[in-house]
Formats: C-alpha cells, structure tokens, sequence
C-alpha cells in the first residue's frame, strides 16, 4: 500500500515539482523569488513555512531533476540486456534531447555545474556527487559487459564513461547555444559509433 504523504510533505513535493523547470531554465541566480512564488501560486510567506530558504528549494529541485534524467534513462535501459545495447540508450534518447519536454531547458546537471561552479559551493557539492554517481553507473555497465564477452577485454571502463559524458554534455550545450539539434545528432552519431566499436 503506497504511503500517504502528510498536508506538508505534499506542499513540500508540490513547491519542488513547480519551480523545478524554473530553477532549470533560469539558474539558481536567476531566478527570484517572485518566479517561486508565480510558478507555485503561493506565498513568499508559504514557501518559507516548507524550506528555510531559496538555496534549500534549490537543493531539492536539483535532487528532483537529477532524478527525473536518471529514471527516464534507467527504465529505457532496462528494456535492454546486452551492456552495448544499454550504452546505445545515451545516444538514442539524447539525440531527441530537446524534444523532452522536462528537458527543453536542458540538462540539470550541466546546467547547475556550469553556473554552481564558484558561485554555489552547496549546489557544486549536489553536482558533483550527481556527476560521481553517473560516471559509477556508466563503468558498471562497462565492466558487466566485459565479464559477459560483450564488451572487448582490455577496455577501460573509466575512459568509456568519461568520454561518453563529456560527449553527452558536450552536444547538449551546444545544441542549447544554437537552438538547433545539429551537433548533437553528429555528436550521438559519433558516440554510437564508438559504442558499437567496443564490441570483442
């Protein structure tokens, strides 16, 4: 039986799932509190009744995004068994990237790590770990694949995650700056490519 959430917890949840693309969109600096308080619908006097402050919301948001990209990505990954077939998911889905609509506004981690990088020692910490537990998750596949002959021996899980991220995060930047999904369709075409080549 799915647990009950108490009149604050929902308000809590609603606050974060309401000012989350907000938060996305416009950076933490960017955005005000009159921006929470127009996406919410309450009061300046409400959200501090739930949070402590604007940097508090931001922390949640940023947990609730980073969440929202990994569980798009870990249910179409579950749909494959093969460790390459589950690398192809990165570029498959990123490719359309602009076309998620809880991601027009661009990726959440890339986002808060560009400008959290000196300004926001809190939100740089949450990016961070977000950034170490991707790169965990991506070299496990790896090194699954290498233990079940899907993947070539000798590969270095820790390179493979590196440059599929910086591939990634890369092509999404740019297609953010441009407005166009050119250089990321080339970058997931590149990418694809090099998954397929560490094939034994």
């Amino acid at each position: 039986m799915a647990e009950t959430l108490s009149k604050a917890e929902r308000t809590r949840q609603y606050i974060i799932e309401r000012t989350a693309p907000v938060f996305n969109e416009k950076g933490y600096a960017g955005t005000s509190m009159q921006d929470l308080t127009d996406a919410t619908g309450l009061t300046k006097g409400s959200i501090y009744g739930n949070f402590e402050n604007k940097d508090e919301v931001a922390l949640a948001v940023f947990d609730y995004n980073f969440g929202r990209v990994t569980d798009y990505l870990r249910e179409r990954i579950s749909l494959h068994d093969s460790a390459i077939d589950r690398l192809l998911v990165y570029p498959h889905v990123y490719k359309d990237f602009l076309k998620i609509p809880f991601l027009k506004a661009g990726c959440p981690l890339l986002n808060t790590s560009t400008e959290a990088d000196d300004t926001h020692p809190a939100l740089r910490e949450r990016a961070s770990k977000a950034l170490a537990f991707w790169r965990g998750t991506l070299e496990n596949q790896v090194k699954r694949g290498i233990e079940r002959g899907e993947i070539r021996k000798g590969t270095s899980p820790a390179e493979v995650a590196v440059i599929l991220m910086c591939l990634l995060e890369g092509a999404v930047m740019q297609a953010k700056v441009h407005g166009r999904p050119t250089e990321l369709r080339i970058a997931m075409k590149y990418l694809e490519n090099f998954i397929l080549s560490l094939r034994p």
